[in-house]
């Protein structure tokens, strides 16, 4: 049954669960996505990558590679024409090298060739001259005062320490209210522990692919599979001096993203090489490229002290958060420092953040970003004192939970938030009431952990327009790309409001020229923005709709009522009704074709806050860590298609749990990456998890029309943290890093 509207009434579609429009041309294999696209006469491109960590450029010759007789262009970093100079000058420099690089399989050069073979074989024939240097791999090491640099312009910025001395330290921040020595010195209980975290991936399976025609006109299209169509635009414009209004970005299916999708990796190279030798060009990652190149979340170094009364009362907090931005500046130890400590009222804060630049890939954005790394050492710590307080893990979280009204760690001010209402679901769930269970043998032990997580969400632009057909139905045209079921939702929000079916309407993801700036799908934000705008075209519709009925009854607009059942009758004429079917044949008798767009910068995200509990068994002879059971408790505030809300939620706790027992970069003393493909590089399988048991707790967002929040990156950030109480809570022994694979487990537990 749909839930009701907060008014006592009764939705009709949103709370639903209708099969999406785009299920059957996915599993049916008709949806086309960015590696599909064939056009006549197209070159297929390939990229030239470093095989050193860092290195300077002292000489590339390419004159063998443009001889060979199927390749059409070749390509270097002085072929790109825009960036120098400007803020996309990192941007540029991550998608061809400039005079270094900084990461193994940074693009030193691209070629576009008749077909594949010949394209990689040119590869070779390319010659570069390296000046190997010493790499810097880990994020202490980086920060040093004696360590090598990657950039020699590079100086740190922040707190009133801008200096002329080069650093790989490119911002040092701070958020701090009240006293730490009075909050300190309050205490009963201070624990200090510290946490690294390996650098992880986003694990899509769809490869990054680009293909793209430039015109003798110059007019670009291109083909890709990517989170932000407008933001490719923009990219392409700047890092190729070419006119915005001249590119046309066509999204194609999106095989997985998580964020790793959301900024350009090929599209520039394709777009120059077309423009070099006047045939579209195609290009496609291998999943090693994709390993090395594209944009994996940040590894870091987390340092967390906190304080607590005896009754449980938090009392100080002092965070440290160290984090790679790989190669260039720019990881997302911001977004960790605003979540920290998001969920517990704390009078006295510190809260330092240090983006650092280290020999790998530049860090991208990956679900919740930064988030679940720094809820692995607060929520750790948190868990330990509750432990000291003689406090079970949500009892203690419940005294110190935030309400509306409290002030954030980091400044902001709480409206209405369901924190507490998802600790009250754990608290009452059948999984943490129910004992735990003997150990299947002598040599495990079994634990149960919890730990909780926030996330801001975000609003943003968002374009859509709505055309009714003659037979009654509709085509919307959005602008985010679809990358969690955000299709149906759309449709089930302007089929609540013209009291229509969700297969009354047609959605369809538009590119550049089809539909108004749409800010990039992510950060949670799709189906509020998305939403909202799709709500207000919609009435739009709907109000149109009664002044033509009002034509076709002949009476004044005021008189006509237009019903939940999508009928529309007069006060006047009360026997005679019109259907929406009946308006939609007769519109383009009544003054034409019917259609509303509706475009809007939306505010008032509602953050979302989460609850998971774990458990686990631990195998104390090998370290091993098997998930038994696993609950997540989310406030989605609406959850307007609840499978795909499940679904989101027990997919950021599988990504969850990958990170947390077995993924990671693992790079050899040359800082090579040595596990580049997916025998290697171990993302969970089916034997791996448990089916996530995923509890909706709804505290509707009151700056939404249905009370959305954000769900998709929130799920991630407590899986971590919860596992490691769990292994904590079997074994008696605090686990301080991840991955925790057997390996590290069983050291813990000698050592």
């Amino acid at each position: 049954m749909a839930p009701e509207n907060g008014n006592g009434k009764k939705y009709r579609v949103i709370g639903t669960r209708p099969i999406r429009h785009d299920g059957v041309d996915k599993v049916t294999g008709d949806a086309r996505y960015g590696a599909d696209v064939h056009l006549p006469g197209m070159l297929h491109g390939k990229v030239l990558r470093s095989p050193h960590a860092h290195a300077r450029i002292v000489s590339i010759d390419t004159s063998k590679a443009e001889a060979h007789p199927s390749v059409r262009a070749v390509i270097t970093g002085a072929d790109l024409p825009g960036g120098i100079g400007k803020p996309s000058h990192a941007a540029v420099h991550n998608i061809l090298a400039d005079d270094k690089v900084l990461y193994h399989g940074h693009p030193v050069a691209a070629v576009a060739a008749i077909n594949l073979h010949d394209a990689e074989a040119a590869l070779d024939l390319i010659d570069v001259e390296y000046d190997v240097l010493d790499p810097v791999m880990d994020v202490r090491d980086a920060m040093k005062d004696d360590a090598t640099l990657l950039h020699d312009s590079l100086m740190t910025s922040g707190i009133g320490e801008e200096s002329d001395k080069p650093s790989n330290i490119s911002q040092h921040f701070r958020h701090e209210h009240g006293s730490l020595d009075e909050g300190f010195t309050a205490a009963d209980y201070v624990i200090e522990r510290e946490f690294t975290t390996a650098m992880v991936h986003q694990g899509y399976v769809e490869p990054q692919n680009a293909t793209a025609h430039v015109t003798p006109e110059g007019r670009v299209t291109v083909w890709c599979s990517t989170q932000a169509a407008f933001g490719v635009r923009e990219e392409v414009a700047d890092m190729c001096d070419i006119p915005l209004s001249n590119i046309k970005v066509v999204p194609m299916e999106i095989g997985g993203g998580f964020g790793g999708k959301l900024f350009v990796v090929l599209e520039p190279l394709a777009v120059l090489m077309s423009a070099k030798s006047g045939k579209p060009v195609k290009m496609t990652m291998t999943r090693a490229e994709v390993l090395q190149a594209t944009g994996p979340t940040s590894g870091s170094w987390i340092k967390v002290r906190m304080g607590a009364k005896a009754n449980g009362k938090l009392t100080a907090a002092e965070v440290v958060l160290a984090y790679e931005a790989g190669a260039y500046a720019g990881s997302p130890v911001s977004m960790a420092a605003m979540c920290v400590l998001a969920p517990y009222l704390l009078e006295h804060v510190r809260i330092d953040g240090y983006d650092v630049v280290v020999n790998r890939p530049k860090a991208g954005a990956y679900r919740a970003p930064g988030a679940t790394n720094a809820a692995y050492g607060s929520e750790s710590v948190i868990d330990e004192l509750a432990g000291m307080c003689g406090m079970d893990g949500v009892e203690f979280r419940l005294l110190n939970a935030v309400k509306e009204g409290d002030r954030r760690a980091d400044g902001p001010v709480y409206a209405r938030i369901g924190f507490v209402e998802t600790l009250e679901a754990a608290q009452d769930s059948e999984h943490w009431q129910t004992p735990l269970g003997e150990p299947s043998n002598g040599s495990t032990s079994r634990g149960r952990g919890i730990a909780s997580g926030f996330w801001f969400n975000i609003a943003g632009n968002a374009s859509a327009t709505l055309t009714v057909n003659a037979d009654g139905k509709l085509t919307l045209i959005e602008g985010s790309v679809d990358i969690g079921g955000s299709r149906v939702v759309m449709a089930m929000i302007v089929a609540e409001v013209l009291g229509l079916e969700a297969e009354d309407i047609h959605p369809i993801v538009g590119d550049t020229d089809a539909v108004g700036y749409t800010d990039f799908t992510g950060g949670s934000s799709t189906a509020h923005k998305m939403g909202w705008v799709c709500h207000e075209a919609a009435l739009k519709i709907k109000a149109e709709v009664v002044e033509r009925a009002a034509k076709m009854l002949e009476v004044d607009p005021s008189e006509v009522t237009y019903h939940d059942d999508a009928t529309l009758t007069a006060s006047s004429k009360p026997d005679d009704k019109l259907t929406f079917a009946d308006v939609a044949a007769a519109a383009n008798g009544t003054g034409g074709p019917i259609t509303a767009d509706y475009s809007k910068n939306s505010g008032g995200a509602g953050p979302g806050f989460a609850t998971h509990v774990v458990d686990v068994e631990v195998d104390t002879d090998t370290g091993k860590v098997e998930i038994l059971r696993f609950t997540a408790i989310q406030d989605v505030g609406r959850a307007m298609h609840p499978s795909y809300v499940e679904g989101q939620i027990q997919g950021g706790a599988v990504q969850g749990v990958g990170w947390a027992l077995n993924e990671e970069y693992f790079y050899d003393d040359k800082g090579l990456l040595v596990n580049d493909s997916y025998l290697d590089y171990r993302i969970p399988t089916t034997l791996d998890v448990p089916m996530i048991e995923a509890v909706l707790v709804e505290v509707p967002n009151p700056h939404h029309p249905y009370g959305v929040r954000g769900v998709g990156e929130t799920p991630i950030i407590p899986p971590v943290a919860a596992i490691g109480n769990a292994i904590a809570d079997a074994t008696g022994k605090r686990m301080y890093h991840t991955p925790m694979n057997p390996g590290y487990v069983i050291t813990r537990l000698l050592g």
